[in-house]
């Protein structure tokens, strides 16, 4: 029987202020380790001085003792870094509403297509999705929010997220406003979906609205969530054309598609650590 180690297939994310020397110093580190890097990109921001990189690397070395090794060089950086395995399910907590087109998308992709996540439950201030959580084996919570009621639905939520140990929230058109404490609790860690039609077309039936002005291309936008409502950090964007002939119902089908799309890859993108925040913005390798 071999006695050598198993090799691990690991990814390491990382921002610090940019300077030369980081490439070198984070590779011969790898190297130190007896690591073997397949995969590797990096990005040097000369607006905010800041530099980011996305490595993957197949080592046998002990990943504590890696961890420490990083840990060192980035105080000599002022480096922020996350390693993980490569393709590991990031524990994940998708939040919705009555629309079930972008929550039945990522349950069916997770099981299908191997989206990296593992969805450790449904929350959801109305009843209706609970069939299709329970059609896919995922606990579902019904959690009511009433402007009254929002404090302890929030604070129900997040005994949620550390009782799960939720890595990523989603949330999958869920029609409520997070307070500020959530978002400041969770930042970097949720994850939105809505229609590009915002500023524009804001409140109800903003397909309508969007229909009634004529207008010729729908989309969607995938963000972190921050207290500023839907000004986050975009990860993803994607669009449609639409003409004259179509009517609402058939902007409306549209729209949701590409609400899917955008959605599942930012979650995908998310979980493999392919976006780092850089400001007001994201870097996201491909």
């Amino acid at each position: 029987m071999s006695t050598e180690p198993p090799t691990q297939h690991l990814v390491l994310a990382l921002s610090c202020p940019d300077r030369p020397g980081i490439v070198h110093a984070v590779s011969g580190v790898l190297a130190e380790h007896g690591g073997n890097i397949t995969e590797s990109q990096q990005f040097g921001d000369p607006s905010t001085g800041l530099f980011f990189m996305r490595v993957q690397v197949e080592t046998a070395a002990p990943r504590h003792e890696l961890e420490g090794a990083l840990t060192s060089l980035a105080h000599d950086f002022a480096m922020e870094f996350a390693l993980d395995e490569v393709g590991r399910p990031v524990r994940t907590l998708i939040m919705a509403s009555k629309d079930a087109h972008c929550l039945s998308d990522l349950l069916f992709r997770q099981r299908s297509q191997r989206l990296p996540i593992d969805p450790v439950g449904v929350v959801a201030n109305h009843p209706d999705l609970e069939p299709l959580a329970e059609f896919y084996g995922v606990p579902f919570h019904h959690i009511p929010v009433t402007q009254e009621s929002k404090p302890a639905a929030e604070a129900e939520l997040l005994g949620l997220v550390r009782d799960l140990d939720v890595e990523l929230v989603v949330l999958a058109r869920y029609m409520q406003i997070l307070s500020d404490t959530v978002c400041t609790e969770l930042a970097g860690n949720v994850i939105n979906i809505h229609h590009s039609f915002l500023p524009s077309f804001k409140g109800a039936r903003p397909y309508a609205q969007a229909h009634g002005r004529g207008v010729k291309l729908i989309g969607a936008t995938a963000h972190y969530v921050t207290a500023d409502l839907d000004e986050g950090p975009i990860i993803e964007q994607d669009v449609e054309r639409v003409t004259h002939a179509d009517d609402v119902a058939e902007m409306v089908a549209r729209g949701q598609d590409v609400e899917r799309r955008v959605l599942a890859r930012a979650v995908r993108w998310h979980a493999e650590h392919r976006v780092l925040v850089d400001g007001q913005r994201t870097v996201v390798f491909p």
